[in-house]
């Protein structure tokens, strides 16, 4: 891993020594509507790729906390990061269990009764302990993975984390090892009675779509747009 460049470590790289997909445990099995599970890699991941926040819950004291987070998957790891300070990520480091979900909302489901509206959406459980990162090798390519999930090649172009900022940061590693995806697609599923209704139905798509950059008022009036930017595609 040492050897390869950040491209090449990139979070859709997935060793071809692992199992294809991960096997459900009576924690990570779906059981609601079951069919619209999956445990393939593949689609965990593709998930996890298209996603930027990640919902992260553990319990303390019989308290349960979540907290929405940046992410980045690189392999089968899930990097999380934040200040020092945060007690949510001092809980984290120290293995405490925990719950990380990501879904992307694809569109409105609208169905001729009210009881089978629903949503076209992808979504993704994982499950297991965090592991506080020291190593600095590991967490230099970790923070250039951060900022290449949200814009492919930007760490390239920016000026990489000083030393003060890297001890503010803390860094936790949640090797995926209890995962599950869950996908509902297509049209209504509407009772055969209520077909007849003369209700419209059918499926409004919704797609997060980038708007045109602005620049910074204290940036230089002939900065060109980086190349990165200039051919940005959301994924």
């Amino acid at each position: 891993m040492e050897s390869q460049s950040i491209e090449e470590q990139g979070r859709r790289v997935v060793p071809s020594d692992l199992p294809p997909s991960y096997v459900p445990t009576e924690r990570s099995r779906v059981r609601r509507v079951p069919q619209r599970a999956s445990y393939d890699a593949a689609v965990v991941h593709d998930i996890l790729d298209a996603g930027y926040v990640a919902h992260v819950g553990i319990a303390e004291s019989g308290q349960p906390f979540v907290l929405p987070m940046v992410y980045v998957r690189v392999d089968r790891t899930l990097y999380l990061h934040g200040a020092r300070t945060a007690r949510l990520l001092a809980s984290l480091a120290e293995g405490v269990p925990m719950c990380a979900t990501v879904t992307l909302l694809d569109g409105l489901v609208l169905a001729r009764s009210a009881f089978h509206h629903s949503l076209n959406y992808r979504s993704v459980m994982v499950l297991g302990r965090g592991v506080g990162v020291a190593d600095e090798e590991e967490r230099e390519r970790a923070f250039a993975a951060f900022v290449d999930h949200v814009l492919p090649g930007r760490s390239a172009e920016v000026r990489p984390p000083n030393q003060q900022e890297r001890r503010a940061t803390m860094l936790v590693k949640l090797p995926i090892e209890e995962a599950s995806a869950k996908v509902r697609t297509g049209p209504p599923l509407d009772d055969a009675e209520d077909l007849s209704l003369s209700v419209w139905a059918g499926v409004l798509p919704l797609t997060l779509t980038p708007g045109v950059p602005v620049p910074d008022p204290a940036l230089p009036a002939a900065t060109p747009l980086p190349p990165t930017l200039a051919r940005y595609a959301r994924r």
